[in-house]
């Protein structure tokens, strides 16, 4: 090549690699660039979180008081709020009288006066739903002791766990262990028991690696068609199932019929004793994407 054109070519290479560089994501903030396209496939919808106040009332409902698995928390609207481009749900520490309280109860529901903890747990139910599709969730974690952070799915049809739940990301202590999870549950011959298919993975597989990760946000994302689902963390394939390998015993597929996406921050039980930490507690979401093939 002919030298001058080579010196002549140089400020353009050096103007499309500040541009190249100047569009890196910043791993501890907020993205705000427009959905990246995907070959092949459509954005159907999606969630930014770009607007001050309540989640869109169009594609979310809330969970209220005490919902599952004899958690901790009291879930209230209040602890979900959008600003400077994400959606923060708040675990609070707050005393709260549980209005359905009877005395001598044995009901984890109705034997607590009060809580000392709240939360928020926020749902697509009867709002927005999908069957098959790419699924990226940027977000970050509070790892504090107490916290079970979650991305899921639930099937429309059926009661749990025949209609199908899926786990993008979970995270708690298995064994006091801090970990994080990926799952498919599906229903058996018991009434709410589940068959589960799911991967553990030490937080500390993580951040031998890079001392700062739970200070980053980081992407979740289900790939699910037909035959398969995978699901990944930062492109790193955590677990993935056969679709024709999970049945329900009424011969039921709940993986093959649209599900519904949640994000809650529960507090305790699997999530360990928050009863020292400090508060809040606070699970970042920067956007949820959801993408289908044209």
């Amino acid at each position: 090549m002919n030298p001058n054109k080579i010196i002549a070519a140089l400020p353009v290479i050096f103007f499309f690699s500040g541009n190249i560089y100047g569009q890196m994501t910043d791993p501890y903030s907020p993205d705000f660039k427009s959905p990246k396209e995907i070959k092949g496939m459509k954005l159907v919808w999606n969630d930014e979180f770009n607007n001050q106040g309540k989640p869109d009332s169009a594609s979310w409902i809330y969970e209220n008081g005490f919902v599952r698995n004899e958690e901790l928390q009291w879930y209230k609207p209040e602890n979900a709020k959008c600003a400077n481009g994400l959606l923060t749900i708040e675990g609070r520490k707050e005393k709260i009288k549980n209005p359905d309280f009877v005395p001598g109860s044995t009901n984890w529901k109705t034997n607590r006066e009060y809580t000392v903890y709240s939360s928020a747990s926020i749902q697509t139910l009867g709002k927005r739903q999908w069957q098959f599709g790419r699924f990226e969730i940027r977000a970050r974690i509070d790892t504090a002791c107490g916290a079970w952070p979650a991305i899921w799915t639930l099937g429309i049809s059926k009661e749990w766990p025949s209609n199908g739940e899926i786990d993008i990301m979970e995270f708690y202590r298995v064994k006091g262990v801090p970990t994080l999870l990926a799952n498919f549950a599906w229903g058996t011959a018991q009434k709410w028991i589940a068959k589960w298919n799911d991967l553990k993975k030490p937080l500390s597989d993580f951040t031998a690696k890079d001392p700062d990760w739970t200070k980053k946000f980081h992407i979740w994302r289900m790939d699910w068609n037909k035959d398969t689902i995978s699901l990944f963390l930062d492109d790193q394939l955590l677990n993935s199932c056969l679709l024709n390998q999970i049945l329900n015993p009424d011969g039921f597929n709940p993986f093959l019929q649209p599900h519904f996406l949640l994000l809650n921050l529960a507090l305790g039980r699997n999530g360990g004793d928050p009863s020292k930490t400090s508060f809040p507690i606070k699970y970042e979401v920067d956007y949820v994407r959801v993408y289908q093939k044209k």
